[in-house]
């Protein structure tokens, strides 16, 4: 029994390090495409697609939409899942899951510091249209779309984990994918990134969670849930 309890987060890595590297596969590849110049067209008819016809400047859609939009992008910003994390942290530090709480502050800095770095070594501009909002970083990857996967995608692995009802564990997996969606396409609607920075964000985000999660499933999955301080 003990042997085949041990198995099962094993495998359940295996499958998970599998889907971070055919994640990580995507991010490389549209990063080539990126930088070879083949994604233009694809990020103009996207873009142009979000706003006004004949008018890039202005947003597809009523004003309450794009105030929507601004506060749907705000749930990715640096400020709110640094709130997040800290209140996450914490919580599960005085639960006494000491371990699970430096396995969530691990993944979140470390998702952030490899977005952070590969905006640096990318250097690409920022959309050529009139923004909701004022950017600071460059554009490729989305900062926005990477943590935010790394922060709801933990998450909600952390809270499905949590349950014993099959369909609230489908649930919480669900709802750290569609925010983690609609981060991305908020950012986009708003005019700060192109739709290659968003897609290749959320591969990057998703594989950094994945292969966080898949870790510490090897190495604890075997009394996860216990007091492990």
């Amino acid at each position: 029994m003990a042997t085949a309890s041990a198995a099962h987060p094993r495998r359940a890595s295996y499958v998970l390090a599998g889907m971070a590297a055919l994640l990580l596969w995507g991010f490389g590849f549209v990063a080539d495409e990126v930088l070879e110049g083949d994604t233009v067209a694809f990020d103009q008819a996207v873009t142009s697609a979000f706003r006004e016809p004949g008018s890039l400047d202005d947003p597809w859609g009523p004003t309450w939409l794009e105030e929507a939009m601004r506060d749907v992008t705000a749930l990715g910003s640096f400020t709110i899942l640094g709130f997040i994390l800290l209140v996450t942290v914490l919580f599960l530090a005085l639960s006494g899951k000491g371990r699970t709480a430096v396995f969530v502050a691990v993944s979140v800095i470390g998702g952030t510091i490899a977005s952070t770095g590969l905006k640096m070594l990318f250097d690409r501009p920022r959309p050529d249209v009139e923004a909701a909002t004022r950017v600071f970083t460059a554009s490729f990857p989305s900062g926005h779309a990477t943590v935010s996967a790394v922060v709801f995608l933990t998450l909600g692995l952390l809270l499905a984990e949590a349950m014993t009802d099959r369909r609230l564990k489908i649930y919480f997996i669900v709802l750290g994918v569609f925010v983690t969606l609609c981060v991305g396409i908020s950012r986009i609607y708003i005019g700060v990134h192109y739709p290659t920075d968003v897609l290749a964000g959320w591969s990057l985000g998703a594989a950094w969670a994945l292969i966080c999660w898949a870790g510490y499933s090897l190495l604890f999955g075997h009394d996860r849930g216990k007091t492990d301080t």
